[in-house]
């Protein structure tokens, strides 16, 4: 055993392997000021989101008034187009980010937001072509914080210790909501303060200003030494983790043991394309696919049916007026915040499989209970933003811990497409919540309609429970490389693959193949 840095920990063969401890290099690291300016740094995508899905929520009558369009055409513009964007990003840059590293992505995801964040607050002309401009920029900025989410969850997962990296994931997905928060105060301030179209305009160049600052910070970030030993740049994975420990012991952190028998053995085989990505998914992995895509389709159904529909609820059943919708947003995203900032560190000590299936179980009960006492009529606009509150202070960390699974059960070759991938199928089965609960709340009189909405919502949170502790990873404290080797493990190359995910999750992975 050694508690001092290696001077080489990574050493190659005459056939090619490659045997190296950067993993456990990474893993035993001590939580440091390093770790905390990296998840700053980092974690800022989900705030980014948040900013724009809440800022697009509150200022859509505004932009139907000033720029004289139906309220169709502007949500369609301002939420749906942002979203197909996000989808449409996650993808091409996931791929990208496995291809050419995390560093390199995710300051270009962040820069791609940069410039539609930017340019939908600037966006003139008349009304046609102001609409057409408008949706482009709305796309590209959808984009940017989609290429975002399989970056950084990627980036995050393979720069944090394995002790700490549940904690971490579930609070920095969590932060969307502080995103959330943010943009319902300011709006309520700008929309308040500003006529004509300065006040929406102000509101969307809250992101671009607080992206535009965290980009300097990103620049200094080192590249993953996971991603570079993976795809055989030896030396550089080298010079990275010497950077991180050094960083780590100058920040107040520790280095901590370092046993010879956790290094991993590899045979760099090069990209892997998609197809080789529905390979490893479906073939080698089809009950951690299925495990993931429960877990995202589920959290994402839920949440967007209740948000983007929350102020059609407070509008024409509660009868709040639209400029004092964003007080009770404030409500429903300080649960959704304290969730994950609260519960997070649940996830590394009581492990992922029961605080998963116990988040999202008890976020399907309460649910139900409140669809009870809605039906009854014991709600008011204030008792449900309440209820609200709580419900998705356990759904939220729930939810956060989905992105948290599907980026730790796969192979680190394909780690950012993936996360990619079930992203896409989690929007694509969100996309239905808003225009189904838009129509159950419809004038607002049948409230019997939405109930059963309410209902359906707590069942398909509750499947997403049960798949949980019936199927889940017990990933706690693990290094990812023990979830599931790498494609090009040495080791795996002889491993039976039987897909199997109980227990430990079963860690075997497929023999090394070529690029595709």
């Amino acid at each position: 055993m050694s508690t001092t840095t290696y001077e080489s920990s990574t050493s190659t063969g005459d056939d090619g392997t490659i045997r190296s401890l950067i993993p456990a290099r990474i893993d035993r690291l001590g939580w440091s000021r390093f770790h905390t300016r990296l998840v700053i740094a980092l974690g800022v995508a989900w705030i980014l989101d948040g900013l724009e899905i809440t800022i697009a929520s509150n200022v859509t009558s505004k932009i139907e008034q000033t720029q004289h369009l139906s309220s169709g055409s502007v949500s369609f513009s301002v939420g749906t187009l942002y979203l197909v964007g996000e989808v449409l990003g996650a993808i091409l840059f996931g791929g990208l980010s496995d291809r050419f590293g995390r560093r390199n992505l995710f300051m270009i995801t962040l820069g791609v937001y940069l410039v539609g964040g930017g340019l939908t607050a600037v966006t003139a002309g008349s009304s046609g072509g102001w609409v057409l401009y408008f949706d482009l920029c709305r796309v590209v900025a959808g984009m940017g914080i989609g290429g975002e989410y399989a970056a950084i969850n990627s980036a995050i997962d393979e720069l944090i210790p394995s002790k700490y990296r549940g904690r971490v994931d579930v609070g920095v997905n969590g932060t969307y909501w502080a995103g959330a928060f943010i943009a319902s105060i300011f709006t309520l301030e700008l929309l308040g303060h500003f006529g004509g179209t300065a006040g929406w305009r102000a509101a969307f160049l809250l992101g671009p200003i607080l992206g535009f600052v965290v980009l300097f910070v990103r620049k200094n970030l080192p590249e993953s030494p996971r991603w570079l030993l993976m795809h055989g740049r030896v030396d550089e994975a080298e010079q990275s983790i010497r950077e991180i420990e050094q960083h780590t012991l100058d920040t107040g952190g520790t280095l901590g043991e370092l046993d010879d028998d956790r290094a991993v053995e590899i045979r760099p085989a090069g990209s892997m394309g998609f197809f080789r990505l529905a390979v490893t998914l479906f073939r080698i992995y089809p009950q951690r696919s299925a495990y993931g895509a429960t877990l995202m389709i589920t959290q994402s159904f839920l949440y967007n049916s209740i948000f983007f529909t929350y102020g059609l609820v407070l509008n024409k059943i509660y009868g709040v007026a639209s400029d004092k919708t964003s007080y009770f947003f404030l409500i429903f995203a300080a649960g959704n915040l304290a969730g994950p900032l609260v519960l997070g560190r649940l996830f590394d000590t009581l492990g992922r499989r029961r605080m998963i299936g116990g988040t999202y179980l008890l976020s399907g009960v309460l649910l139900l209970i409140s669809a009870i006492l809605f039906k009854a009529g014991a709600l008011n606009a204030t008792t449900q933003a309440i209820a609200w509150g709580v419900i998705f202070f356990f759904a939220s960390a729930g939810a956060s811990a989905a992105y948290l699974t599907v980026s730790e059960i796969f192979p680190v070759e394909v780690r950012a497409k993936a996360i990619a991938v079930f992203f896409a199928i989690a929007q694509s089965f969100g996309a239905l919540g808003p225009w189904l609960y838009g129509k159950l709340v419809g004038d607002g009189h049948d409230h019997n309609a939405l109930f059963w909405g309410y209902v359906l919502g707590a069942a398909v949170m509750a499947i997403g429970g049960v798949v949980a502790f019936a199927i889940g990873v017990d990933a706690e404290g693990k290094s990812l490389e023990d979830i599931a080797s790498p494609l090009s493990s040495v080791k795996a190359a002889g491993a039976k693959i039987t897909g199997s995910i109980r227990g430990s999750g079963g860690s075997a992975g497929p023999p090394p193949a070529p690029a595709v």
